[in-house]
């Protein structure tokens, strides 16, 4: 919201023995914490086997492990959006171009990205007539973090510093004394004279921002830890100058204001992608923290991990969307269109080409309109579709925090573990209303899934959403909810594992019975 690997449960069983691990895990980060024995409930990284069914009887499996997957892959927007392009093929998608004729056809799956940070993936229905509507899911791939500014380099007292921007409204107090290393893209030049963009993901830890030691600095608990954010902030990369490069002249030199990223940092990210530090010519990087999403708790009902807003909402959508279509029968029955939307720059405004500000999901409306008309005419068949359309706005929810339970409105109090929130708010910070609002719950009611509701205070600031965006945008009818969640905007998040399944279950109902439900309600007669 503005402002794994998985780890897998292993029950006891009846004698110890020694645990064998599978080979994914053999340089996994969590390899040296991991226990030698079963004797006890067990967390492993990178396991990713099919989830077996939950506990209490519920034919449908968990997603949860799929989900701690995607996190750990996912560290920035960019791999984010790749690791869903790579789901979307595995599922027999369409990769198309926004730059190519489209020829779609009622039953076909499809996407396309965009900046690949922002993604667009649509199922037709086998019985899809011009002017039947779209039901969309949307969220946001990004998460406020610290990006290396244009010129990164910087020395402080014979340290090699690390330039950092700040990125939507973060706490950043959370970013100190982790173990952080850079994620992103870069631009690499080829031999030919070509360009190449790659994706690229420092495993180890490569930089940290200390703390200043409390007996330095006296009043920091009673005064509040007040950094400065531009002297404050900047990572520790390493102490060393490294020596200027040979046949590279003053361009390298420590002491040169014309360094404008230190070329150690340049040949580890070299090291990485397995090319020379001169082909790098451009680069988008964000500060990650290493540790790795996992369950937690005395029960392992938590997901501990950074990103949850709203990686959480993205992941719920991508599967639902593509589990609710991967069977041509699932198809056969549906008239209208069901469609994801994955955008970028929520957390700094949605005003970007790749942000829900963009109107890339009301170009892919109408093409997707124009393709599937053919031959056939039909007056105002885009308009009538939009009308018939419906926008499911997914963003994380603020849950009662029990140090804090004065900062939520004594009525409106979403827990962890109760199920997805639906947010109002009467100035349109939020875009749901009483009939959006209606029709979502009646899915959740034929489900029997549990739903809550939230407002903020009145003598609060109340955050917002794409979902006002798009909904004034496009002209949609459109319901913000969100997984609750505490910790929010902090370098390491968390939210209840029950509420991430809650949540595709309901997801994947909306697609499935969206179209049946919304015919029997008229509200513009």
């Amino acid at each position: 919201m503005a402002l794994l690997r998985a780890h897998h449960l292993l029950r006891p069983r009846a004698a110890a023995r020694p645990l064998s691990l599978p080979p994914s895990l053999s340089s996994s980060p969590c390899r040296r914490a991991l226990p030698t024995t079963t004797s006890s409930w067990r967390l492993l990284c990178s396991h990713r086997t099919a989830s077996p069914p939950d506990a209490d009887g519920d034919a449908s499996p968990s997603i949860v492990a799929d989900l701690l997957d995607y996190l750990n892959e996912s560290w920035t927007q960019f791999h984010a959006t790749a690791e869903a392009k790579r789901q979307l093929l595995d599922a027999g998608f369409t990769l198309l171009s926004e730059n190519d004729d489209w020829d779609l056809q009622p039953g076909g799956r499809y996407f396309f990205t965009r900046n690949m940070s922002c993604l667009i993936a649509f199922a037709v229905g086998e019985k899809y007539k011009l002017g039947n509507g779209f039901n969309i899911i949307a969220a946001h791939t990004d998460s406020p973090c610290l990006k290396l500014k244009p010129r990164s380099a910087s020395f402080k007292s014979g340290h090699q510093m690390v330039n950092v921007q700040t990125y939507g409204g973060g706490l950043w107090h959370t970013w100190f004394d982790r173990d952080l290393t850079l994620a992103g893209r870069v631009i690499l030049k080829d031999a030919d004279g070509s360009f190449n963009h790659k994706l690229v993901k420092v495993s180890r830890p490569l930089i940290r921002v200390p703390t200043l030691a409390i007996h330095l600095d006296r009043t920091v608990n009673s005064d509040g830890f007040k950094p400065n954010l531009e002297n404050h902030l900047a990572p520790l990369l390493a102490t060393k100058h490294e020596e200027t490069a040979a046949g590279s002249g003053e361009k390298n030199s420590p002491s040169s204001s014309k360094v404008v990223h230190h070329p150690l940092l340049l040949q580890v990210l070299s090291d990485e992608i397995g090319c020379k530090p001169d082909e790098i010519i451009g680069m988008e990087l964000n500060v990650c923290d290493t540790q790795p999403s996992c369950l937690g708790g005395g029960n392992n009902e938590f997901i501990y991990s950074g990103r949850l807003d709203n990686l959480a909402s993205c992941y719920c959508a991508l599967r639902s969307l593509m589990d609710s279509s991967k069977m041509p029968e699932e198809m056969s029955n549906e008239k209208s269109i069901r469609m994801i939307a994955l955008f970028d720059n929520e957390e700094v405004g949605s005003n970007s080409m790749q942000g829900a500000g963009a109107p890339t999901m009301f170009h892919a409306m109408r093409r997707i309109v124009d393709s599937l008309m053919h031959q056939s005419m039909g007056e105002g068949a885009l308009e009538r579709a939009i009308n018939s359309s419906f926008l499911v706005s997914a963003d994380m929810a603020h849950a009662l925090h029990p140090n804090y339970p004065d900062k939520h409105e004594e009525h409106h109090r979403p827990e962890l573990q109760k199920g997805l929130v639906i947010k109002h708010n009467a100035n349109q910070r939020y875009a749901t209303s009483a009939v959006t609002a209606f029709l979502f719950k009646e899915i959740a009611r034929l489900h029997n899934l549990p739903v809550q509701e939230f407002v903020v205070r009145n003598d609060m600031g109340c955050g917002s959403t794409i979902g006002p965006i798009l909904a004034s945008g496009v002209g949609i009818r459109t319901v913000d909810c969100g997984i609750p969640q505490l910790s929010m905007h902090s370098v390491r998040e968390m939210c209840g594992k029950e509420d991430v399944d809650t949540t595709y279950k309901h997801f994947k109902a909306f697609f499935e019975m969206f179209s049946d439900i919304d015919r029997k309600l008229n509200v513009d007669f």
